[in-house]
């Protein structure tokens, strides 16, 4: 089941840390819908000093399979949820999927 992003709430932490995800959305620049391989949430820092320091992020690459455009995604992790943000995409427009 996809769930979408939602931009102002970042997912739940305990449903994705140490878990995989595929992501999709939709490139800008072909409209091409994109599907990217598993990729790891990361745990948030337990040893960091403060909650600003604790945040750890997963940054991967994917190339659009209709124009080739790359697009940086980026998994933030936090104490306070789980942030997927990819670019060239406008926020709301990124959908998850957690492995079984």
């Amino acid at each position: 089941m996809w769930i979408q992003q939602n931009p102002s709430a970042p997912a739940a932490l305990a449903d994705l840390q140490g878990r995989a995800v595929g992501l999709k959305f939709e490139c800008n620049q072909c409209h091409t819908e994109v599907f990217t391989d598993l990729i790891g949430v990361p745990a948030p820092n337990p040893m960091a000093d403060s909650a600003e320091h604790a945040e750890n992020h997963e940054i991967e690459e994917i190339k659009c399979p209709g124009c080739e455009m790359t697009h940086e995604i980026e998994i933030d992790s936090t104490f306070e949820g789980v942030t997927f943000k990819v670019s060239d995409v406008a926020e709301g427009k990124v959908s998850y999927q957690v492995a079984q």
